[in-house]
């Protein structure tokens, strides 16, 4: 039997949750969250997880897993992911992984290469340069030795951002050449289906989402978030939405401000997501506007299978 798995991938605002939905309920099969955010408990207004009235159509894997301080990593990603699909397939189902996060979809779909050392001291003097100088210094120190791998990430990435480093000092080639001469040994057929929306568009949908997100409530939901006794320097926190509110409960910037951050820096977001997923090879690419239903996309989806 062929072991199948859908992939459906595309920037915030997309309307990849309704499609996976509907097409998982079609399947009869289940959903794999491929987001690194929504996978924290608590944060679910800032991250547009599902709804409860969705979380009780369809199960979905890897949301609401964590409490917001604890670590998790794309490897444990990939090797707790492909867990649940074994079982699912094992079922007679075809998991459908759903999610933006384009390190996550990388991990699962091709592995992730981890096999380099660590190096201690050069891993603490990037420590040393980050509280002095900040994560951008980091992020330019990357641009400049491996700009391929820095275009995928973002400054405030700097764990990733240090490996990158790590790596091209031990080894003098940049992680992602490293990364093609990694081949793991899977026998699923993973077929991957991108949401492609016309940028005005969908930068349209990412200003009503943040609107909405604003009346629903995200600032309470930080405050509660604090009040729990968290730290806002958590790494959960560091995310587009909840450092903007932050910035403003700190008394440093207006709500007006953070409001227009939040906006202006999802749209950078699902800029460099589109970025990320249009260097990946093998995505059937969905052609989207305010026409397009999710009924459409499924059928297109059931004829590439």
């Amino acid at each position: 039997m062929e072991r199948k798995v859908i992939v459906i991938v595309g920037p915030t605002c997309s309307g990849k949750t309704k499609v996976g939905i509907s097409l998982a309920q079609k399947l009869n099969s289940e959903i794999i969250s491929a987001d690194s955010r929504q996978i924290y408990k608590k944060l679910t207004i800032g991250t547009a997880k599902p709804t409860q009235d969705e979380l009780r159509k369809m199960k979905h894997h890897f949301i609401d897993l964590l409490e917001p301080d604890e670590d998790y990593n794309v490897s444990r990603f990939e090797t707790d992911s492909l867990k649940v699909i074994d079982e699912l397939i094992t079922q007679g189902k075809i998991p459908i992984v759903v999610g933006g996060s384009g390190l996550y979809i990388k991990a699962l779909t091709e592995g992730i290469f981890n096999s380099v050392d660590t190096d201690d001291d050069y891993r603490e003097e990037l420590k040393v340069k980050r509280e002095k100088f900040g994560n951008e210094y980091l992020y330019d120190e990357l641009k400049k030795v491996d700009p391929q791998s820095a275009s995928g990430m973002l400054p405030q990435n700097w764990k990733r951002i240090m490996r990158a480093l790590e790596v091209f000092h031990l080894t003098g080639e940049p992680i992602w050449k490293m990364q093609e001469n990694y081949e793991r040994k899977v026998d699923y057929n993973f077929i991957l289906f991108g949401l492609d929306w016309d940028r005005k568009i969908l930068y349209a949908n990412i200003e009503k989402r943040v609107d909405e997100m604003i009346e629903s409530g995200l600032m309470d939901e930080v405050k509660n978030i604090l009040s729990l006794g968290y730290s806002k320097n958590i790494n959960s926190l560091n995310t587009v939405g909840y450092k903007e509110i932050i910035s403003y409960l700190d008394n440093e910037i207006t709500l007006e401000h953070a409001i227009e951050l939040i906006k202006r820096n999802t749209r950078r977001y699902a800029k460099r997501q589109m970025t990320w997923f249009r260097k990946t090879e093998n995505i059937n690419w969905l052609t989207c506007d305010e026409n397009t239903s999710s009924e459409q996309l499924i059928s297109l989806i059931l004829k590439k299978m």
